[in-house]
């Protein structure tokens, strides 16, 4: 990482009012540079509540459009407009409506992994870290969980009074983690714990200690006597894990990784940054109804 790179990123800073705004799952050198780093509830937070006229988010589409929705009035750049999160449109609003048509007293709960039109056409957004709680609070008994299965089947185990209703979209990264990899670790270090995110598919989260968000997992570890940790998420994490806890040891696969997270990079926000471009523009009217469901879930959370 070039030293003249992060000053001027610095100096574009001050100059245009801006802060940077990175998910856990970027290059761990724009975690370093970042003026806040954290999981996508944490962000959406911060976007809305800032002074900042211009928003950097080095992460991927989704995550942007919801700092834009929140920010309608505020500069919000994308460094890179080919990262996008697949997950984020595993659902139609076809079927949304479809759902809606044939159940009564439903509550289409989105996860904030997903494209804009999905939350317009929904009733509350969620994170993986407060899913369980808002979908508690909801008063509907029917609940068509979007877009992420493997989300909705582990808030569905803990929410036992509702119904849900399922739909077949998975995070790929979450989704492909071996299991094998797993019980290696754990022959290697027997005393490891396993720490993994509810986006995993349930043979791994049958093997996990612990499962939470990935602010949840890197918060667990300081609550832990253990030593040693085998990781089930993006390996992006690995980089905060390792700063904060220099005296554990973490483990990972090597294959957990997002490659749509990891087309930010230094170049890319400091070009943004000097042309104040690639701008995230959303439609007005979707924007809007959008705004409803997020604005939902930051009530709901508080």
């Amino acid at each position: 990482m070039s030293n003249l790179l992060v000053k001027n990123i610095e100096l574009l800073k001050k100059e245009k009012n801006a802060i940077i705004l990175a998910h856990y799952y970027v290059d761990g050198a724009i975690q370093e540079i970042a003026d806040y780093v954290g999981d996508s509830y944490y962000l959406s937070k911060i976007a809305s509540e800032t002074d900042a006229d211009v928003l950097v988010f080095a992460g991927v589409n989704f995550m942007a459009d919801s700092a834009k929705i929140l920010n309608p009035n505020k500069v919000v750049l994308h460094p890179d407009v080919e990262a996008d999160c697949p997950m984020a449109h595993m659902v139609t609003t076809s079927k949304i409506a479809k759902m809606r048509a044939m159940y009564d007293d439903l509550a289409v709960v989105c996860y904030i992994n997903s494209s804009t039109d999905l939350k317009a056409a929904s009733d509350v957004c969620v994170t993986s870290a407060n899913a369980v709680s808002i979908t508690k609070a909801l008063p509907n008994k029917n609940i068509f969980f979007i877009p992420d299965r493997n989300l909705a089947h582990y808030v569905a185990d803990r929410v036992p009074d509702k119904h849900f209703i399922y739909n077949e979209g998975y995070c790929h990264v979450h989704e492909n983690m071996n299991v094998d990899n797993i019980i290696a670790a754990k022959i290697m270090r027997k005393d490891i714990k396993v720490l993994a995110h509810p986006e995993c598919n349930k043979k791994i989260l049958d093997h996990a200690d612990y499962i939470g968000s990935t602010t949840g997992i890197i918060n667990h570890v300081s609550t832990c006597d253990d030593k040693d940790f085998y990781i089930c998420t993006e390996i992006g994490v690995i980089y905060q894990l390792e700063k904060r806890y220099p005296d554990r040891r973490f483990y990972y696969h090597p294959n957990d990784v997002c490659a749509d997270m990891k087309k930010i990079t230094m170049q890319k926000i400091y070009n943004s940054l000097v042309t104040l471009s690639p701008e995230v523009k959303l439609d007005k009217e979707f924007s809007e109804k959008a705004l409803k469901p997020l604005i939902k879930m930051l009530e709901l959370s508080k």
